[in-house]
């Protein structure tokens, strides 16, 4: 059956036979656009994938071999785009409407959904009901230039420069092109924006002098009697020299964000004017003209960018990636520069990370025995969570503020700094190997620098915890774990619970801790935070300006990490009564609490567990711990990439390189063995961070 059908199955030429033939009258039809909606349907490519080239040779064949349809077809093209206006398209289309970032994703979506419709007599009307697939920009642009411009030719286009007049192209060029500057100089004036680019506030505005200058070429277009700009043009060259300054203007913003910080609303009104200009070059590339055949090559390339625009007009996956690259690229400088010090190198360091986990598993192990008795309080759901949370809030700012380690805190941290050493393993050594031979050796001291803060959490929070109770046990003659040691073991075993997943929305809240820690970072810094309270005249004037400007120090350096290890302990805390809540099975597993409650669950049993339980329950412990750091690690590394740009094919090469290293030097995973660094790139960017 499928041979046959096969077999009967219409060619394009028969398809586009019976097309015309069925599309009779087509000047009487001139303002109806089902016919070119039809045509377009029978030209658009069933698959996109594996496509390289949407051959139109078919369709330029039975043009030229019919010439009184290929007449036809143009009047009627000519008919149904006549008198359309589509400046709006070159001056809105795939740019940012609004600064505010959750408005503009739900605009886009719900246009996604229920796209926006304008008015008829414009080009964005036809473009909507004609290109309505989001991939049509896709297949138009793998159509051969050459088949472009002969078809151009076959149904005699009119050239774009023919006139100034109004609703003609290139009077809606330059409209286009007077909108979007006119928006650039106001937006570009507004004071968080000038705050960022302090180095432009005594020159004149680029902005202002783009302007000035457009409208001098404005008039000479009007006046020439070919209504374009010939190469050489000094007015021209005049117009890409201030376009050059705009462009320098924006890129000093960024770059000075990690000086002083940059909120999401400046970072979206940056972004909306590099979108502007990026479009404003598109459209002075439109002004100039060579030699003859960039006349014809022009209108193409114009119509081409007209239907691309309009498909990416409601592009949301775009649009986030644009939005938050910046953002998180100072999200994570910041926990790069934190994951830094997690970095042992020498024995002294690697020795020094094993005593701070030892004070981290002391204070776990300490909460580990307020968790049982709070669970004790007779209370909500949701009063259960609200203690939980302070509990572990509260200890893990106890830990951050003392200088302790929590093992699983490192990967979010650790992972940016991986990626800031690759980096700069970039810019200095042309050789791919290199780098990433560099990038290996650091992922062993990282590794083995989260397996010795594992080790230490893990062999005091098990005798905390054990001493803990039984000084209760001991001073009340009440063994608190009594009730519910069978659930603290159970609960640690990967193969009797969801131990696995309870671990994994652990290293999710661990991931979001750093991106916390990061964004209040970058959000004080912008708000200047520090200044503002070392220059406060009250406090001054109260507590002296050395004590204020402890104070602005003190903020500087432990506000963000304290915030971030508040809310790390509220996620911790409300996982399980929100499951509570949903009905879903929710929970967190984490390391040094697994060894905590390990403790807690064989003094509750009296010692009087079976070989099975302990064996998995230990497993456990490993297992929970292997997937805290995997999971956090994993996402802060996928957000590393991304923030800077760099593919995530990347990995693959990355792997490889770690996994050569371990098989060559196996230990150095687990213990400082290289006495003596040997990588150049590993040397230099350490070293430049301690002169930092």
């Amino acid at each position: 059956m499928r041979l046959i059908k096969a077999k009967i199955k219409p060619t394009f030429v028969q398809r586009i036979t019976r097309f015309f033939e069925g599309s009779s009258n087509w000047l009487e039809e001139k303002n109806n656009l089902e016919p070119l909606v039809e045509l377009i349907q029978l030209i658009r490519p069933l698959k996109l994938k594996g496509l390289e080239e949407v051959n139109l040779s078919e369709l330029i064949s039975f043009l030229k071999e019919n010439p009184s349809v290929t007449k036809e077809l143009s009047v009627y093209l000519k008919e149904i785009l006549s008198n359309r206006k589509f400046n709006k398209i070159f001056s809105d289309a795939a740019i940012l409407q609004d600064v505010d970032f959750i408005f503009e994703v739900k605009k886009r979506i719900l246009a996604k959904i229920l796209p926006y419709q304008p008015q008829k007599d414009t080009l964005e009307y036809v473009l909507n009901q004609v290109f309505y697939l989001a991939t049509d920009s896709v297949w138009i642009a793998k159509i051969p230039k050459e088949q472009l411009e002969e078809l151009y030719d076959l149904l005699e286009f009119e050239s774009i420069y023919g006139s100034v007049a109004p609703n003609s192209a290139l009077s809606e060029v330059l409209i286009a092109m007077h909108l979007i500057t006119q928006r650039i100089s106001g937006r570009a004036m507004e004071t968080d924006v000038i705050k960022m680019v302090p180095e432009f506030d005594n020159l004149e505005s680029p902005f202002s002098a783009f302007e000035k200058e457009l409208f001098l070429i404005e008039d000479e277009i009007v006046k020439s009697e070919h209504h374009f700009i010939v190469s050489g043009d000094l007015s021209l060259a005049h117009l890409l020299v201030l376009l050059k300054h705009c462009e320098d203007f924006v890129e000093k913003a960024f770059r000075n964000s990690s000086k002083y910080g940059i909120s999401l609303r400046v970072n979206q009104n940056l972004l909306k004017i590099r979108q502007q200009l990026e479009r404003l070059k598109f459209l002075i590339s439109l002004l100039k003209v060579e030699d003859e055949k960039d006349v014809k090559t022009n209108g193409i390339e114009m119509a081409l960018q007209l239907i691309q625009f309009n498909c990416y007009k409601n592009n949301v996956r775009k649009f986030i990636a644009e939005s938050i690259q910046l953002i998180s690229y100072e999200i994570t400088q910041h926990t790069a520069k934190t994951g830094e010090k997690y970095i042992t190198e020498s024995r002294k360091e690697y020795f020094k990370m094993f005593w701070n986990a030892l004070g981290g598993g002391f204070i776990v192990g300490i909460l580990c025995i307020i968790k049982v008795l709070l669970a004790k309080v007779d209370t909500s759901i949701f009063g259960h969570a609200f203690l939980y949370s302070m509990n572990y809030a509260f200890g893990f700012i106890a830990i951050y503020i003392l200088g302790f380690t929590l093992a699983t805190k490192q990967p979010a941290m650790t992972a940016s700094a991986l990626i800031k050493a690759l980096e700069e393993g970039e810019s200095k050594h042309g050789k791919k190997t290199e780098k990433y031979n560099a990038f290996a050796i650091l992922f062993a001291r990282v590794f083995r620098s989260q397996f010795i803060a594992f080790v230490g959490n893990v062999i005091m929070a098990f005798p905390i915890s054990l001493l803990g109770i039984w000084l209760i046990d001991y001073s009340l003659d009440y063994n608190i774990a009594a009730a519910k040691w069978d659930k603290l073991i159970t609960d640690l075993s990967p193969v009797h619970s969801l131990a696995i997943f309870h671990a994994a929305i652990a290293g999710v809240f661990l991931f979001l801790s750093g991106i916390i820690s990061g964004s209040v970072t970058n959000r004080d810094k912008h708000n200047q935070v520090y200044f503002r309270i070392a220059e406060h005249p009250l406090l001054k004037k109260s507590i002296g300006k050395l004590r204020t400007q402890k104070l602005a120090d003190l903020y500087e350096k432990k506000w963000a990490g304290t915030i971030s290890n508040f809310w790390f302990g509220v996620f911790m805390g409300s996982t399980s009564s929100i499951g509570i809540f949903l009905g879903l099975n929710l929970d967190i597993r984490h390391i040094t609490f697994a060894s905590g409650n390990l403790a807690l669950g064989l003094y509750g049993a009296n010692y009087e567990v079976s070989d099975v339980m302990l064996f998995w329950g230990v497993i456990g412990i490993g297992v929970i711990g292997l997937v805290n750091f995997m999971m956090s690690f994993s996402l802060s590394l996928g957000l590393a990439f991304r923030s800077r740009a760099i593919p995530l094919g990347e990995l693959r090469f990355v792997t490889a390189s770690i996994w050569n290293h371990f098989k060559s030097k196996p230990f150095s995973f687990f213990f400082p063995t290289e006495r003596k660094i040997k990588s150049a790139v590993v040397e230099n960017y350490l070293q430049a961070e301690k002169d930092k």
